[in-house]
């Protein structure tokens, strides 16, 4: 584990914020906060300042952006991004995991629980929560099977990425991204769902599950 590991904490109800804080230092004695509240522009500022080990994080922090997007954002910066929020539903689960989460718990977790995932997320591993777990195993009636890849490019640039945010998330060239694009909206033309506009292939997303 590291020393003084450094967090954010994004959460747009002040008593949760301090719960959470709370915790972390009951916990783990020396942290550094980087920064806590609810904007995110504001804790990507401080992580470009000062870096950060783990973004605690509620997926609904009323600021009229996708939390998607909202994730991704995060993920970019090299942080582990662990979600503690009572949007809990299968297809919120995986497309949050899908856009670069590390942990995922629902507010009504146990503070041991919430522990055991700080833990995880600062060895840079996956934690999900057996609740959240268990939500993701429901079945969506995909109409199409989607690589992986495929998948992971359709939730970014449906959730409204431009294709080079889109590249640059996955880590792949912008052609590549586009190739995946193109590859899963001929799956889904074969189909006979064809999806031209961006409008058309999110709607597609949110009817197969894949968005929230």
């Amino acid at each position: 584990m590291v020393s003084q590991p450094r967090f954010v904490i994004l959460e747009d109800h002040p008593l949760v914020r301090e719960a959470l804080a709370e915790r972390l230092v009951r916990h783990l004695g020396d942290v550094d906060f980087v920064y806590t509240g609810d904007s995110v522009l504001s804790a990507l500022t401080a992580i470009e300042e000062h870096g950060v080990d783990v973004v605690v994080m509620d997926l609904d922090l009323n600021d009229s952006v996708s939390p998607i997007v909202n994730v991704v954002s995060l993920a970019e910066t090299g942080a582990r991004v662990l979600i503690v929020s009572a949007l809990g539903d299968g297809v919120t689960i995986r497309a949050a995991f899908t856009a670069g989460v590390i942990g995922f718990l629902p507010k009504s977790a146990e503070p041991e629980e919430f522990v055991a995932a700080i833990e995880a997320a600062l060895r840079g591993e996956k934690y999900t929560s057996a609740e959240a777990a268990a939500a993701m195993l429901a079945d969506s009636d995909s109409l199409v099977d989607l690589s992986d890849q495929e998948r992971r490019a359709m939730v970014l640039y449906a959730s409204g990425l431009k294709m080079r945010a889109v590249a640059r998330h996955m880590g792949v060239s912008e052609s590549t991204a586009r190739e995946y694009i193109r590859r899963l909206r001929a799956k889904y033309e074969k189909a006979g769902a064809p999806l031209p506009s961006k409008t058309e292939l999110y709607r597609m997303a949110q009817r197969e599950g894949i968005l929230p």
